[in-house]
C-alpha cells in the first residue's frame, strides 16, 4: 500500500518557514528574511505611481465597474453637452475691474487704516 502525498494545506508564512528551517529565528532577524532567502515570497518591482493608494483605489473602482457594465450588460450613457458657463467680470470684491477708469473721490476726505466711528 502506497501513501500518495497530500496537496498542501494553506499554511502561513510562519509554518511554511518553520516546516522548512525549524531554527529560522536563530539565523534571522525577522520571518520575512528568512521567507526570502527560502524562497517563499519574492519581492516585485512595480511603478511609484502604483504605490499611491488614490490611484490603486482608482484602477479597482474602474475594474469594478467594467466587471458590472459586463456583467449586467450595461451600455454607457451619453454625456449631455457641457454648456458655457458665463460669470459677469468683476473685481476681487465685487466692484470695477482695474481696467475701468478710477472714481473721484471726495477732496479733502483721507481715508485712515481703521474705520471707527466717532460719537
Amino acid at each position: 500500500m502506497t501513501l500518495i502525498p497530500q496537496a498542501p494545506q494553506h499554511l502561513s508564512l510562519r509554518e511554511q518557514v518553520e516546516s522548512l528551517l525549524p531554527s529560522w529565528q536563530s539565523w534571522y532577524p525577522s520571518l520575512f528574511d528568512a521567507a526570502a532567502d527560502l524562497g517563499l515570497i519574492r519581492a516585485r518591482v512595480c511603478s511609484p505611481s502604483s504605490l499611491m493608494l488614490s490611484n490603486r483605489h482608482a484602477s479597482v473602482h474602474s475594474e469594478a465597474l467594467q466587471a458590472f457594465k459586463e456583467q449586467w450588460s450595461v451600455e454607457d450613457e451619453p454625456e449631455p453637452p457641457q454648456l458655457p458657463i458665463r460669470l459677469p467680470r468683476m473685481g476681487a470684491r465685487g466692484g470695477a475691474r482695474k481696467s475701468d477708469p478710477p472714481r473721484p473721490s471726495s477732496k479733502g476726505a483721507k481715508r485712515s487704516g481703521s474705520r471707527r466711528r466717532s460719537r
